[in-house]
Protein backbone atom coordinates (compact mmCIF):
# COMPACT_ATOMS: atom_id res chain seq x y z
CA UNK A 1 0.00 0.00 0.00
CA UNK A 2 3.05 2.32 1.09
CA UNK A 3 4.87 1.53 -2.54
CA UNK A 4 1.21 2.65 -4.48
CA UNK A 5 0.98 5.73 -2.05
CA UNK A 6 4.71 6.93 -3.24
CA UNK A 7 4.25 5.87 -6.88
CA UNK A 8 0.92 8.15 -7.02
CA UNK A 9 2.82 10.83 -5.79
CA UNK A 10 5.25 11.10 -7.78
CA UNK A 11 3.52 10.73 -10.67
CA UNK A 12 1.43 13.95 -9.68
CA UNK A 13 4.77 15.73 -8.39
CA UNK A 14 6.60 15.08 -11.69
CA UNK A 15 5.37 16.92 -14.37
CA UNK A 16 6.57 19.61 -12.57
CA UNK A 17 9.87 19.49 -13.53
CA UNK A 18 10.58 20.99 -16.88
CA UNK A 19 13.31 19.95 -18.33
CA UNK A 20 16.05 22.90 -19.80
CA UNK A 21 16.27 23.83 -23.64
CA UNK A 22 19.22 21.62 -25.10
CA UNK A 23 21.25 24.89 -25.48
CA UNK A 24 22.35 24.41 -22.13
CA UNK A 25 25.18 22.02 -21.57
CA UNK A 26 24.33 18.88 -19.54
CA UNK A 27 27.83 17.75 -19.39
CA UNK A 28 27.99 18.70 -16.12
CA UNK A 29 25.36 19.94 -13.22
CA UNK A 30 25.22 23.48 -12.72
CA UNK A 31 25.26 25.24 -9.07
CA UNK A 32 21.75 26.48 -10.23
CA UNK A 33 20.39 22.84 -11.58
CA UNK A 34 21.44 21.87 -8.09
CA UNK A 35 19.15 24.79 -6.41
CA UNK A 36 17.02 24.21 -8.49
CA UNK A 37 16.50 20.70 -7.63
CA UNK A 38 16.30 20.94 -4.21
CA UNK A 39 13.72 24.09 -4.38
CA UNK A 40 11.73 21.49 -6.06
CA UNK A 41 12.09 19.37 -3.48
CA UNK A 42 11.15 21.58 -0.66
CA UNK A 43 7.73 22.03 -2.43
CA UNK A 44 6.50 18.80 -4.25
CA UNK A 45 7.37 16.66 -1.25
CA UNK A 46 4.45 18.05 0.81
CA UNK A 47 2.07 18.23 -2.78
CA UNK A 48 0.89 21.37 -2.17
CA UNK A 49 1.51 25.23 -3.35
CA UNK A 50 -0.95 26.65 -0.91
CA UNK A 51 -2.00 29.80 -2.58
CA UNK A 52 -3.83 31.28 0.49
CA UNK A 53 -7.26 31.95 -0.20
CA UNK A 54 -9.11 34.52 0.87
CA UNK A 55 -12.80 34.69 1.70
CA UNK A 56 -13.30 37.08 -0.81
CA UNK A 57 -12.29 34.98 -3.42
CA UNK A 58 -8.87 36.15 -4.47
CA UNK A 59 -5.69 34.29 -3.66
CA UNK A 60 -2.04 34.79 -3.81
CA UNK A 61 -0.19 32.63 -6.96
CA UNK A 62 2.46 32.61 -8.98
CA UNK A 63 3.01 35.15 -11.44
CA UNK A 64 1.69 35.13 -15.47
CA UNK A 65 4.00 38.33 -16.32
CA UNK A 66 7.42 39.42 -15.15
CA UNK A 67 8.84 42.79 -15.76
CA UNK A 68 12.80 41.61 -15.85
CA UNK A 69 14.43 44.92 -16.24
CA UNK A 70 16.25 46.96 -16.95
CA UNK A 71 17.40 48.93 -13.95
CA UNK A 72 16.60 52.40 -14.24
CA UNK A 73 14.93 52.04 -17.67
CA UNK A 74 11.39 52.91 -16.58
CA UNK A 75 10.27 49.22 -14.76
CA UNK A 76 8.65 51.31 -11.88
CA UNK A 77 6.77 54.01 -14.13
CA UNK A 78 5.59 50.87 -16.37
CA UNK A 79 4.49 48.70 -13.28
CA UNK A 80 2.44 51.49 -12.33
CA UNK A 81 1.11 52.76 -15.54
CA UNK A 82 -0.12 48.67 -16.08
CA UNK A 83 -1.53 49.08 -12.40
CA UNK A 84 -4.06 51.01 -13.94
CA UNK A 85 -5.39 47.79 -15.76
CA UNK A 86 -8.37 46.23 -13.11
CA UNK A 87 -6.94 42.83 -14.55
CA UNK A 88 -3.67 43.58 -13.34
CA UNK A 89 -2.36 42.76 -9.74
CA UNK A 90 0.91 43.59 -9.06
CA UNK A 91 3.58 43.23 -6.28
CA UNK A 92 4.41 46.22 -4.81
CA UNK A 93 8.06 45.64 -4.05
CA UNK A 94 11.09 44.12 -5.92
CA UNK A 95 11.04 40.67 -5.10
CA UNK A 96 14.40 39.30 -6.12
CA UNK A 97 13.62 35.58 -6.10
CA UNK A 98 15.23 34.64 -9.15
CA UNK A 99 18.98 36.40 -8.28
CA UNK A 100 19.08 36.58 -4.36
CA UNK A 101 20.33 33.32 -3.25
CA UNK A 102 18.79 33.19 0.03
CA UNK A 103 15.41 33.86 -0.88
CA UNK A 104 15.78 31.57 -3.89
CA UNK A 105 16.38 28.92 -1.39
CA UNK A 106 13.16 29.12 0.46
CA UNK A 107 11.57 27.39 -2.64
CA UNK A 108 8.54 28.69 -4.44
CA UNK A 109 6.31 28.68 -2.11
CA UNK A 110 8.04 31.62 -0.38
CA UNK A 111 7.83 33.15 -4.08
CA UNK A 112 3.98 32.72 -3.70
CA UNK A 113 3.75 34.42 -0.61
CA UNK A 114 5.22 37.35 -1.59
CA UNK A 115 2.51 37.95 -4.19
CA UNK A 116 -0.61 40.36 -4.36
CA UNK A 117 -4.39 38.75 -3.81
CA UNK A 118 -6.11 38.43 -7.20
CA UNK A 119 -8.67 37.08 -8.54
CA UNK A 120 -8.89 34.52 -11.13
CA UNK A 121 -9.47 36.78 -14.18
CA UNK A 122 -6.54 38.93 -13.01
CA UNK A 123 -2.75 38.55 -13.97
CA UNK A 124 -0.35 38.73 -11.61
CA UNK A 125 2.76 40.38 -12.17
CA UNK A 126 5.85 41.22 -10.29
CA UNK A 127 9.24 43.29 -11.28
CA UNK A 128 12.44 43.34 -10.37
CA UNK A 129 15.23 44.87 -12.77
CA UNK A 130 18.13 43.11 -11.86
CA UNK A 131 16.59 39.85 -13.24
CA UNK A 132 17.71 41.46 -16.62
CA UNK A 133 21.22 41.07 -16.48
CA UNK A 134 21.82 38.11 -14.02
CA UNK A 135 22.97 35.37 -15.89
CA UNK A 136 21.14 32.63 -14.01
CA UNK A 137 17.59 34.10 -13.73
CA UNK A 138 16.61 32.99 -17.13
CA UNK A 139 17.00 29.07 -16.90
CA UNK A 140 15.38 29.13 -13.03
CA UNK A 141 12.34 32.02 -14.36
CA UNK A 142 12.32 28.92 -17.97
CA UNK A 143 12.26 26.03 -15.26
CA UNK A 144 9.35 27.65 -13.29
CA UNK A 145 7.14 28.58 -16.14
CA UNK A 146 8.36 28.16 -19.64
CA UNK A 147 5.48 29.86 -20.92
CA UNK A 148 6.14 32.93 -19.05
CA UNK A 149 5.36 36.49 -20.30
CA UNK A 150 8.04 39.02 -19.95
CA UNK A 151 8.39 42.36 -19.79
CA UNK A 152 11.74 44.25 -20.49
CA UNK A 153 12.07 48.19 -20.27
CA UNK A 154 15.14 49.91 -22.12
CA UNK A 155 16.38 53.15 -22.58
CA UNK A 156 19.06 54.79 -24.73
CA UNK A 157 21.75 53.31 -23.45
CA UNK A 158 24.27 56.02 -22.29
CA UNK A 159 21.12 57.81 -20.57
CA UNK A 160 20.70 54.38 -18.13
CA UNK A 161 24.39 54.22 -17.41
CA UNK A 162 23.77 58.19 -16.11
CA UNK A 163 20.88 57.33 -14.27
CA UNK A 164 22.65 54.71 -12.46
CA UNK A 165 25.12 57.04 -11.30
CA UNK A 166 22.46 59.32 -10.09
CA UNK A 167 20.79 56.63 -7.99
CA UNK A 168 23.57 55.71 -6.24
CA UNK A 169 24.73 58.90 -5.66
CA UNK A 170 21.70 60.39 -4.30
CA UNK A 171 21.58 56.80 -2.01
CA UNK A 172 24.78 57.85 -0.41
CA UNK A 173 23.85 61.20 -0.79
CA UNK A 174 21.32 60.55 1.94
CA UNK A 175 23.04 58.53 4.23
CA UNK A 176 25.55 61.90 4.12
CA UNK A 177 28.36 59.98 2.72
CA UNK A 178 30.51 61.03 -0.07
CA UNK A 179 30.48 59.71 -3.41
CA UNK A 180 33.15 59.92 -6.15
CA UNK A 181 32.19 62.38 -9.75
CA UNK A 182 30.82 60.25 -12.60
CA UNK A 183 34.43 61.08 -14.35
CA UNK A 184 36.44 58.53 -11.83
CA UNK A 185 33.93 55.88 -12.92
CA UNK A 186 33.71 56.60 -16.79
CA UNK A 187 37.36 57.27 -16.85
CA UNK A 188 40.35 54.52 -16.24
CA UNK A 189 43.91 55.51 -17.49
CA UNK A 190 42.96 58.08 -19.08
CA UNK A 191 40.27 55.73 -21.61
CA UNK A 192 36.69 54.86 -21.05
CA UNK A 193 36.37 53.07 -18.52
CA UNK A 194 34.77 49.57 -19.42
CA UNK A 195 34.60 47.60 -16.57
CA UNK A 196 32.07 49.95 -14.99
CA UNK A 197 28.92 47.78 -13.83
CA UNK A 198 26.75 50.84 -14.97
CA UNK A 199 28.35 50.31 -19.03
CA UNK A 200 28.42 46.60 -18.59
CA UNK A 201 24.47 46.75 -17.54
CA UNK A 202 23.84 48.94 -20.56
CA UNK A 203 25.39 46.29 -23.27
CA UNK A 204 21.83 44.87 -24.36
CA UNK A 205 22.67 42.19 -26.58
CA UNK A 206 24.14 40.48 -24.12
CA UNK A 207 22.24 39.63 -21.60
CA UNK A 208 19.39 39.10 -24.18
CA UNK A 209 21.14 36.61 -25.55
CA UNK A 210 20.75 34.69 -22.38
CA UNK A 211 17.41 35.54 -22.45
CA UNK A 212 16.84 33.67 -25.89
CA UNK A 213 18.44 30.82 -24.95
CA UNK A 214 15.31 29.89 -22.82
CA UNK A 215 12.10 32.04 -24.21
CA UNK A 216 11.29 32.75 -27.87
CA UNK A 217 11.37 36.67 -28.70
CA UNK A 218 7.34 36.33 -28.89
CA UNK A 219 7.66 36.07 -24.92
CA UNK A 220 9.42 39.16 -24.55
CA UNK A 221 7.60 42.59 -25.02
CA UNK A 222 10.07 45.35 -25.30
CA UNK A 223 9.12 48.90 -24.62
CA UNK A 224 10.73 51.93 -25.64
CA UNK A 225 11.69 53.36 -21.85
CA UNK A 226 12.52 56.75 -23.77
CA UNK A 227 9.14 57.08 -25.85
CA UNK A 228 7.18 55.99 -22.47
CA UNK A 229 8.41 59.12 -20.73
CA UNK A 230 7.48 61.04 -23.02
CA UNK A 231 4.39 59.66 -24.55
CA UNK A 232 3.14 57.09 -22.55
CA UNK A 233 -0.23 55.82 -23.93
CA UNK A 234 1.10 54.73 -26.51
CA UNK A 235 3.56 52.06 -25.07
CA UNK A 236 0.52 50.81 -22.79
CA UNK A 237 -1.35 50.17 -25.59
CA UNK A 238 1.37 47.46 -26.83
CA UNK A 239 1.52 46.36 -23.81
CA UNK A 240 -2.30 45.54 -22.78
CA UNK A 241 -2.10 43.49 -26.25
CA UNK A 242 1.00 41.70 -25.36
CA UNK A 243 -0.40 40.41 -22.76
CA UNK A 244 -4.23 39.93 -24.26
CA UNK A 245 -5.84 42.09 -22.04
CA UNK A 246 -8.60 44.16 -23.02
CA UNK A 247 -7.91 47.69 -23.70
CA UNK A 248 -9.10 49.83 -20.74
CA UNK A 249 -6.42 51.91 -19.97
CA UNK A 250 -6.98 55.36 -21.95
CA UNK A 251 -5.12 58.54 -22.64
CA UNK A 252 -6.95 60.48 -20.21
CA UNK A 253 -5.37 58.48 -17.02
CA UNK A 254 -2.09 60.37 -18.01
CA UNK A 255 -1.56 64.19 -17.64
CA UNK A 256 2.17 65.87 -17.59
CA UNK A 257 3.27 67.76 -14.51
CA UNK A 258 4.36 70.88 -15.60
CA UNK A 259 6.42 71.24 -11.87
CA UNK A 260 7.68 67.38 -12.46
CA UNK A 261 8.15 67.73 -15.66
CA UNK A 262 6.98 64.08 -16.33
CA UNK A 263 3.50 62.08 -17.07
CA UNK A 264 1.32 61.25 -13.58
CA UNK A 265 -1.49 59.25 -13.73
CA UNK A 266 -5.17 59.96 -13.26
CA UNK A 267 -6.80 56.68 -12.22
CA UNK A 268 -10.86 57.06 -10.75
CA UNK A 269 -10.49 61.16 -10.11
CA UNK A 270 -7.43 60.43 -7.90
CA UNK A 271 -4.01 61.66 -9.28
CA UNK A 272 -0.57 60.15 -8.17
CA UNK A 273 2.54 61.08 -9.58
CA UNK A 274 5.94 58.43 -9.21
CA UNK A 275 8.47 58.90 -5.79
CA UNK A 276 10.30 62.12 -6.09
CA UNK A 277 13.38 60.08 -6.65
CA UNK A 278 12.29 58.86 -10.51
CA UNK A 279 13.10 61.45 -12.63
CA UNK A 280 16.06 63.51 -10.69
CA UNK A 281 18.88 65.80 -12.68
CA UNK A 282 21.58 63.55 -14.22
CA UNK A 283 25.17 65.31 -13.57
CA UNK A 284 26.92 67.37 -15.79
CA UNK A 285 28.89 65.38 -18.36
CA UNK A 286 32.07 66.37 -20.38
CA UNK A 287 30.04 66.72 -23.86
CA UNK A 288 33.23 64.48 -25.31
CA UNK A 289 33.29 61.61 -22.70
CA UNK A 290 29.76 61.61 -23.41
CA UNK A 291 30.39 61.60 -26.86
CA UNK A 292 33.03 58.72 -26.56
CA UNK A 293 30.27 56.96 -24.41
CA UNK A 294 27.64 57.23 -26.87
CA UNK A 295 30.70 55.87 -29.66
CA UNK A 296 31.28 52.76 -27.12
CA UNK A 297 27.76 51.91 -27.25
CA UNK A 298 27.09 51.82 -31.11
CA UNK A 299 28.04 48.62 -32.04
CA UNK A 300 26.52 46.94 -29.20
CA UNK A 301 23.56 48.75 -30.03
CA UNK A 302 23.70 47.47 -33.47
CA UNK A 303 23.59 44.14 -32.48
CA UNK A 304 20.62 44.20 -30.18
CA UNK A 305 18.97 45.80 -32.97
CA UNK A 306 19.59 42.60 -35.29
CA UNK A 307 18.75 40.03 -32.62
CA UNK A 308 15.68 41.62 -32.08
CA UNK A 309 14.62 42.71 -35.31
CA UNK A 310 13.66 46.48 -34.40
CA UNK A 311 15.63 49.78 -34.04
CA UNK A 312 15.65 51.95 -31.23
CA UNK A 313 16.10 55.87 -31.76
CA UNK A 314 19.33 55.50 -29.24
CA UNK A 315 22.34 58.31 -30.51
Amino acid sequence: MAAFLLGAVLLIVQPQIVPSRPAINSNAETSSQSVQRELLKKTSQKNDFKENIHSNGSCQQLPQTIIIGVRKGGTRALLEMLSLHPDIAAAESEVHFFDWEDHYRNGLQWYINQMPFSYPHQITVEKTPAYFTSPKVPERVYNMNQSMRLLLILRDPSERVLSDYTQVFYNHMQKHKPYPSIEQFLVKHGELNVDYKAINRSLYYIHMQNWLKYFPLDHIHIVDGDKLIKDPFPEIEKVERFLKLSPQINASNFYFNKTKGFYCLRDSGRERCLHESKGRAHPQVDPRLLEKLQEYFHEPNKKFFELVGRTFDWH
